[in-house]
C-alpha cells in the first residue's frame, strides 16, 4: 500500500513567482495526506512491539512492565539498569532499520536517576548525550522530579508570545474585552500548557500569578504610580486567580482519566 501511495511521487515548488521543474520526492509524506500518518503510526507500533519481546522496562504492575512512552515519532524508553537500556536501544535500532526508519543519535538524549553507572549509551557507534533534563511533548522532564524547570520554561515562552503581540495591546482600534480574549487564547494557553500535571507550590503559584498580573496591568495600561489591588484587577478583566484555573484543569484531566477503560495505560494506578 505504501509503495503504491508514493510510487513515482513528484512535486513542484513556486519560487520567485514561477513554477520549478518537477522533481521526485524520496522522503517525507504527502502534504495533507490523511493516510500517511496512520500508516506511520502502524509501523512505529509494530516496531515497538517487535523490539520489546523480552520485557526489560520499569515495573508497572505486579505482572507487567512499561517499556516506553510513544507519541508519533517521540519515543521515551524506560529502564532500571544501563544494560537493559542499551539492549532496548539496540533492539529498537535493529527492528526499525527493517522498515527504513533510523534513530538520530544527535537528537537522542539519556537521563540517569540514582545511579553510578557512567558507561555511555551507544546508537550505531555514536554516543548519546547525557543530560539533566529534556523536553518531551512540550514539557520539561528533569532529574529533580519537580516542575520548577517546566514552569520557568512556560513563563519564558508566554513572555515571548506576549511581546510579539505588543502591537495588539497598544492598539486603540481594539476593545479591552477583545484584547483579554486574545490574551487568554494566545498567552495564557501557552503559560498553562501541561499545568494539569504540575506539582503546585506556594512559590510556583505566586510566580505564575505575578506574571499574569503584570500582563493584565500592561493590557489595561496601568503604569506606576497608578495602583490597583489584585482583586480589583481581576474584577476589571473578569479573570480568576491562576490557582483556580489550574485546579479546574486538573479536575477535568482527572475526570478524563477516570472515564478511560480499565485496561488502558492512563487508568493504571
Amino acid at each position: 500500500m505504501i509503495k503504491l501511495l508514493y510510487d513515482q511521487f513528484s512535486c513542484q515548488v513556486i519560487h520567485g513567482g514561477t513554477m520549478t521543474e518537477s522533481f521526485p520526492v524520496t522522503t517525507g509524506v504527502r502534504q495533507g495526506c490523511l493516510l500517511s500518518p496512520l500508516l506511520f503510526l502502524i509501523v512505529v507500533d509494530w516496531v515497538g512491539k517487535s523490539a520489546y519481546k523480552d520485557p526489560k522496562g520499569i515495573g508497572w504492575t505486579l505482572t507487567t512492565r512499561l517499556e516506553d512512552l510513544e507519541f508519533a515519532d517521540d519515543i521515551c524508553a524506560l529502564s532500571h539498569r544501563f544494560q537493559d537500556a542499551q539492549h532496548q536501544t539496540k533492539s529498537l535500532e535493529t527492528v526499525a532499520k527493517q522498515t527504513g526508519l533510523y534513530i538520530n543519535a544527535q537528537k537522542t538524549k539519556s537521563m540517569r536517576l540514582n545511579t553510578n553507572q557512567q558507561d555511555c549509551l551507544k546508537i550505531d557507534d555514536s554516543t548519546v548525550e547525557d543530560v539533566q533534563q529534556f523536553t518531551y511533548l512540550g514539557s520539561i522532564v528533569s532529574t529533580s522530579g519537580g516542575t520548577d524547570e517546566d514552569i520557568s520554561a512556560r513563563k519564558k515562552k508566554a513572555q515571548q508570545v506576549f511581546s510579539m503581540l505588543k502591537p495588539v495591546w497598544r492598539s486603540n482600534a481594539l476593545r479591552t474585552s477583545t484584547k483579554l480574549r486574545i490574551f487568554t487564547t494566545n498567552v495564557k494557553s501557552v503559560l498553562l500548557y501541561g499545568s494539569e500535571t504540575w506539582r503546585e507550590t506556594a512559590a510556583s503559584i505566586k510566580s505564575i500569578q505575578t506574571f499574569v498580573n503584570k500582563c493584565l496591568r500592561n493590557i489595561l495600561n496601568i503604569r506606576w504610580p497608578n495602583k490597583i489591588s489584585n482583586n480589583e484587577l481581576w474584577r476589571r478583566t473578569k479573570q480568576q486567580p491562576t490557582t483556580q484555573t489550574i485546579r479546574a484543569r486538573k479536575w477535568k484531566w482527572i475526570g478524563h482519566t477516570l472515564r478511560k477503560k480499565t485496561h488502558t495505560l492512563p487508568s493504571k494506578p
